[in-house]
């Protein structure tokens, strides 16, 4: 969603806040805008389109400042426009930006033009600026502007501050929405994410839900949602500005593809042994904890919720019962609570709103605990939890998710071993298991190797709009993640279907224009999977089958077969997992979309 970036220095930040704009670009966005002060003046550049019209913008309208905010824009309310662009500023002297929806905006619209005001866009966040912009010409000072107008906002928001009249000042808030707080050397800093500022300090304040910063550049002050002033801990990132460069590659998604096998490597490290899982890994209340768990509820989204549908295959396999749902639905309804079941949540960023939502609703509901399997370890998610297992995947920048998808695959077996000891797993079950995740790097590698000849046939797929994948068991998951990538970076249409359901319905899709994916593991389902190969075959239908060397899957005219080394059943999803991302890869080159932030996608939902 939205990126927000804001400064407050003895120099002139507007290049900091460029260039966190640039690092933020992956979050999705349709127009950029900087406000500056310097010398009392308010200062403000906005244009549609990528960071770089800014950017041109700026080179024919110089500004600088010591003080500033930054935005790129995810439209909601009103169409991607200059006038609809962040920074917005009321009375020539208050600018606001922000990412999130402020949903009682139509009443306070209401209220403020009665009282004089005069709005310029369509968007909720002028709101923002004209209530605090109004509320300091009653008198208050943009501290206390700031946090009476918080008070009357409802919905999910982050959001940055600065007024002429207080030109060494910068106020960020946050409810819902994620803001960290960059603590510099004689400057300080806040943005959506760490990644934006890590070229300038690798000292964050995370800002918990209903905070308010007031961020000077020699100190900081945190209130809480309650206006009590509050400490914040100081921490420091360990990610490196040369983790998030593009380097050799053409794309960041091609990068991010490349890097699996060390980002599971990562994962595991220090986490099991040659033949067990070390268990502490979890948190210090985990056995505690996983003794009580008779049950897991899965919750998430997208890409990780396809990681969670194939944990749930790996837990009751161990006889671990386990439900998952899509956050969004799981909000959405009744439940019936099992105070023992451990709710696990699963997000990339940590931040993804539905999720976020759906843990504390769960909490409310008597859920007792929740572990989080996430990414980044200062995010909500993880603060919210009991415990928390963080993929080691580093930064992502792409918006179509791969590393941390498989990254989440490894982390939930580990998860699958602590729950399924209590559930009977023996010793020589958990080494087996340990054994193989072991090999999952090297086998990665190996997937990887197919990269050329998936570019090559990837060329049919120029022309087409529509495609089908077909997975059975613990592969229809995977089916469904390979068609979410195609969709999302090459706009083909794309569905998955459980190959069983073939000669429910879809079989009427299938022409020689409509070309099938199947994932082929030599498995207990290969026989069936074959079948559902030769039902499309008989019907005219063009196939690309990825298979096991011995899964006894022969080429023939429409029938083209890509190997995959053999691997064991139990990771296969994993391993399975690569070709298809590099299909939807090439793919998307090839259609010559924008393969890293493709149309109307944002890399973190933080707004419902």
């Amino acid at each position: 969603m939205c990126g927000i970036v804001g400064a407050v220095s003895t120099s002139n930040i507007l290049p900091v806040l460029v260039d966190g704009l640039k690092r933020l670009e992956y979050r999705g966005y349709d127009s950029a805008g900087v406000a500056l002060i310097e010398q009392d003046v308010m200062q403000r550049v906005r244009t549609v389109g990528k960071v770089r019209e800014l950017e041109k913008a700026l080179d024919e309208n110089p500004i600088k400042g010591t003080a500033g905010i930054a935005h790129t824009r995810w439209a909601t309310h009103g169409v991607p426009s200059e006038r609809n662009a962040h920074p917005h500023i009321s009375g020539d002297v208050v600018a606001v930006v922000c990412n999130g929806i402020v949903e009682n905006h139509d009443k306070l619209r209401q209220e403020l033009t009665k009282a004089g005001t005069e709005f310029k866009s369509e968007t909720d966040t002028e709101v923002i600026v004209a209530q605090i912009y109004s509320y300091m010409n009653k008198g208050e000072d943009l501290l206390q502007a700031v946090t009476s107008t918080v008070n009357v906002l409802e919905g999910a928001y982050a959001i940055g501050v600065i007024s002429k009249t207080e030109p060494d000042r910068l106020i960020g808030a946050r409810r819902g929405s994620p803001m960290v707080v960059g603590v510099g050397d004689g400057e300080a800093f806040i943005a959506s994410d760490i990644s934006a500022l890590i070229s300038y300090t690798n000292k964050f304040m995370m800002l918990e839900d209903g905070d308010i910063a007031e961020v000077h550049k020699d100190n900081i002050s945190v209130y809480d949602e309650h206006g009590k002033l509050c400490e914040r801990e100081v921490r420091e990132s360990k990610l490196t500005a040369g983790a998030i460069e593009l380097g050799d590659y053409r794309h960041y998604m091609q990068k991010e593809i490349f890097e699996q096998g060390r980002a599971i490597s990562d994962t595991l490290e220090g986490r099991i042994t040659s033949t067990k899982l070390l268990e502490e890994v979890f948190g210090a209340k985990a056995k505690a904890i996983f003794d009580q768990t008779t049950r897991v509820q899965i919750i998430a989204c997208g890409t990780s919720y396809h990681a969670g549908m194939v944990a749930k295959y790996w837990f009751e396999t161990h006889g671990v019962p386990c439900d998952i749902e899509i956050a969004s639905e799981f909000r959405s309804r009744a439940h019936v609570v099992d105070p023992n079941t451990l709710v696990v949540t699963i997000s990339q960023s940590g931040e993804t709103i539905d999720t976020l939502c759906a843990l504390g609703d769960a909490k409310k509901l008597g859920f007792k605990n929740a572990l989080t399997v996430c990414n980044v370890p200062e995010s909500a998610m993880v603060r919210q939890s009991d415990l928390s297992l963080i993929t080691h995947a580093g930064p992502e920048i792409g918006v179509a998710s791969t590393k941390a998808f498989t990254t989440q695959l490894t982390a939930l077996l580990l998860l699958v071993i602590a729950l399924g000891r209590r559930r009977g797993m023996d010793e020589a079950a958990e080494a087996r298991i340990v054994k193989e995740l072991r090999t999952l790097p090297n086998k990665v590698e190996q997937a990887l190797k197919l990269n050329d000849p998936i570019q090559a046939l990837s060329e049919q797929f120029a022309d087409k709009q529509h495609a089908l994948f077909l997975g059975r068991g613990q592969h229809y998951p995977i089916a469904m993640e390979g068609a979410l990538k195609l969709k999302e970076i090459s706009y083909i249409h794309a569905e998955a279907y459980a190959a069983g359901e073939l000669k429910h319905g879809p079989l009427a899709l299938v022409d020689a224009n409509m070309p099938v994916i199947a994932v082929a593991p030599n498995n207990e389902l290969l026989e069936k999977l074959k079948g559902n190969i030769h039902e499309v075959r008989a019907r005219g239908g063009r196939m690309l089958v990825f298979a096991d060397p011995n899964a006894g899957i022969v080429e023939e005219d429409g029938l083209q077969v890509l190997e995959v080394a053999p691997v064991d059943n139990l990771i296969a999803p994993i391993i399975y997992t690569i070709p298809l991302q590099l299909l939807s890869y090439h793919v998307a080159v090839i259609k010559g979309t924008d393969v890293d932030k493709p149309r109307n996608l944002a890399k973190s939902v933080t707004v419902e």
